[in-house]
């Protein structure tokens, strides 16, 4: 079976990266977490008080920013270990601030296409399929309802640890798909050639049984 690249697009919470995780770990392919790395970025401006806001400040700090992820799937920004500090629902709103900005977005896709070359990788984020790998053998955009990624979220921030309240949840959630959707640079849609796949009544193991299909049909 040949080693193809896999793009997953989707909505905040809808549990890309669960899946991408698994699938990745199935295939013995590398799994690369492109939403990290704007958490990354916006984690960095609120550490050093810059207004994730203010464009010019946040693009111009992109210098200093260093992110490297490990097989193991621990988030390095500047060697500091910060894998859970990213989930944190300040850095998810200030990611989707950061993310509109067009000289962030270079930064980080063209790290994305360097590191996708070869095939045998799954990346998942919001312009996987459309912007940073439209050539994809495989493009999935999965989908949830709002209620239903706020209480996935809400359930992983209390196995973290993290203080966490379901309606704020779901109102960032809804407030996040609309600055997706609407921003001008890159904007959240489905790939022409992407599969919709509404994971909202699906377990976890269900969606990778069915996107292992997928992988299987593409791949042989």
């Amino acid at each position: 079976m040949k080693k193809i690249s896999i793009a997953i697009d989707g909505p905040a919470a809808a549990g890309k990266s669960t899946i991408a995780k698994k699938v990745a770990s199935n295939l013995g392919y590398t799994y690369i977490d492109t939403g990290a790395m704007y958490r990354c970025v916006a984690y960095y401006a609120l550490a050093h008080k810059i207004d994730v806001h203010d464009q010019a400040a946040v693009e111009g700090m992109l210098k200093d920013v260093k992110i490297t992820m490990t097989p193991e799937g621990r988030v390095l920004l500047n060697d500091e270990d910060v894998t859970l500090s990213i989930r944190e629902n300040e850095v998810s709103m200030g990611a989707s601030v950061v993310s509109s900005y067009p000289k962030v977005r270079n930064f980080l896709v063209s790290q994305q296409r360097e590191m996708a070359k070869g095939g045998g990788v799954i990346l998942d984020g919001r312009d996987i399929g459309t912007v940073v790998l439209p050539m994809a053998e495989l493009k999935i955009y999965q989908v949830a309802s709002v209620e239903c990624r706020a209480k996935r979220r809400h359930k992983e921030n209390l196995e973290k640890g993290i203080e966490s309240d379901y309606e704020e949840i779901k109102k960032e959630i809804a407030q996040r798909d609309h600055n997706d959707m609407t921003r001008e640079c890159s904007p959240l849609k489905k790939a022409d050639d992407a599969i919709e796949l509404d994971t909202s009544d699906m377990s976890i193991d269900e969606v990778v049984a069915h996107v292992m299909d997928l992988v299987y049909e593409k791949a042989n």
